[in-house]
């Protein structure tokens, strides 16, 4: 079998990884990938959202699946585009993704499906939008509707935050086309973590629970990323009981609401969730793996993720069952100096022939090969990403793979795993 991942970070890295496992794959591409994907298959030059080179790409190598990693390209419709000319695709299509793409859509679509979640309201003013923060309560939480790469939140403590999030979002374009329209919604307090399940349009397949970490500084502090870091399971306690509280309140208005509205989704679905004193609440819905919480869910996936995938795409996920580590697993991300904000690449690393604990793998996100040596290339460089019997031992290991790794401007959140939930 001939697969192409479309993607270049630490998720792509791990699906790869994983799927390399299955003796059926004969050949592998990833596009554009980097330098991790390198040393196990083929990366090729073309960009994640240049829809019609991966196209014709596919067409001529004539690839058996093509597994799409991040949300542009699919909202973007590649998985549309790809059907159309009879190429067998993993994600969903468009109109599907558009519960990542549009804030605004999926809050609406919860609203009318009973799906507990945020109140909130939409605005395409910046005028109206102002006016009504002037009188909410705080603190609130404004929101990017579009695609902004995880950074598109802000949690506003008074008015003048919450004034200056809209004036930059709406008026100053911050995240570009994603900030036109802004979702405002109540701040909801509890711990969080994220769920992710496979759906093949009638059926859903729950993985186990994960924890990201948002924040770029430990305890919490600094500003929103792509995630610094995540443990599976997280330490939620995602019982027998919650999980039947999560079928009946989140996963079956969902397939039911797609059922009445006609629309098709086969693909991972990635709620994060929070856990309030009232119960479960979506905080958003997102369309694809995590990350970086596919890191850690690989690590501990006993059985096969390619059979799981086609059973996504053929609608038989209620024939597939599949075997997890009961080890928790802990991912620590290495990010560039300066991220989230703007970073230097280029920068040489170092010291990956001293990380051989192996119960650790390292995945690679934001790396270019540049002749013999690899090189960040990125906000989010690395994730190291370990098992372990407990979850100390799991996140001990992690680190000292970690501390094994060198680079210029070399970033990392020492509590991983660490913080009791509020």
């Amino acid at each position: 079998m001939k697969l192409l991942i479309i993607g270049s970070g630490g998720r792509e890295h791990a699906l790869l990884w994983k799927l390399k496992q299955n003796p059926r794959i004969t050949e592998c591409y990833v596009a554009p990938g980097n330098a991790g994907t390198g040393t196990m298959a083929i990366n090729v030059p073309i960009e994640a959202t240049n829809i019609a080179g991966l196209l014709q790409f596919a067409q001529e190598k004539k690839i058996d699946l093509t597994i799409v990693g991040p949300d542009d390209p699919l909202a973007a419709g590649i998985v549309d585009q790809f059907q159309q000319a009879g190429l067998r695709i993993f994600g969903p299509t468009a109109a599907a993704a558009r519960f990542e793409a549009s804030k605004s859509f999926a809050k609406d679509f919860m609203k009318r499906h009973g799906i507990p979640t945020a109140a909130s309201e939409t605005f395409t003013s910046s005028e109206k939008a102002s006016d009504y923060v002037r009188q909410a309560k705080y603190p609130l939480v404004v929101k990017a509707d579009g695609l902004a790469l995880g950074k598109g939140v802000i949690i506003a403590q008074s008015a003048e935050e919450a004034l200056t999030a809209i004036k930059e979002m709406m008026e100053e374009k911050v995240f570009g086309a994603a900030g036109e329209t802004v979702v405002i919604e109540e701040f909801l307090t509890g711990p969080e973590c994220s769920l992710h399940a496979l759906i093949d349009g009638k059926n859903y397949l729950l993985f186990p629970d994960a924890r990201d970490h948002k924040r770029a500084l430990d305890g919490d502090q600094g500003l929103n990323t792509g995630g610094m870091g995540t443990i599976s399971p997280s330490g939620l306690g995602v019982t027998k009981s919650m999980r039947a509280r999560l079928h009946y309140e989140i996963f079956v208005p969902f397939l039911s609401g797609l059922a009445d509205e006609k629309i098709k989704f086969q693909g991972m679905l990635f709620p994060g969730l929070i856990i309030t004193k009232d119960g479960p609440k979506v905080l958003e819905f997102n369309a694809r793996f995590g990350d970086p919480e596919t890191q850690v869910l690989m690590r501990r996936l006993y059985s096969d993720l390619l059979e799981l995938l086609e059973a996504t795409i053929d609608g038989k996920l209620d024939t597939v069952s599949p075997w997890w580590d009961e080890r928790p697993a802990v991912c620590v991300v290495l990010a560039s100096g300066g991220y989230p904000g703007p970073i230097e690449k280029g920068k040489p690393i170092t010291g990956f022939e001293n990380v051989t604990d192996p119960n650790v793998v390292v995945f690679h996100a934001g790396t270019k090969q540049v002749e013999e040596n690899i090189v960040t290339n990125g906000g989010r460089v690395l994730g190291v990403t370990a098992l372990g019997r407990t979850l100390e031992e799991a996140r001990q290991a992690a680190y000292a793979a970690a501390d094994q790794i060198q680079f210029e401007g070399k970033q990392l959140r020492r509590d991983i795993g660490e913080l009791k939930f509020k």
